[in-house]
């Protein structure tokens, strides 16, 4: 009974998940940065100052070739802008 327990984690069936958009491949280089960054400027709420702050941030990393880290900061600046209200 107590060999029931102790399942490998291979036996656990694996399903494939399907999305309707393709997969997007990214690499951590300064060209990622720069398309990340060009995303943020086009969202309407960009100067708000979280996402703002978070932006400059992030272009800072990536100029200084930290480019996980700028990229990380770069993709919640623009989470951070969606998610604002807008201005009236």
């Amino acid at each position: 009974m107590r060999w029931l327990l102790v399942l490998p984690v291979s036996a656990i069936a694996v399903l494939p998940i399907q999305s309707d958009r393709p997969l997007r491949m990214t690499t951590e280089s300064a060209e990622y940065c720069r398309t990340l960054a060009a995303r943020l400027a086009e969202t309407p709420q960009a100067t708000a100052e979280l996402p703002r702050g978070l932006g400059e941030e992030g272009r800072h990393l990536c100029s200084i070739g930290h480019y996980r880290s700028g990229i990380a900061r770069l993709r919640r600046a623009i989470r951070a802008a969606q998610a604002e209200p807008r201005r009236s």
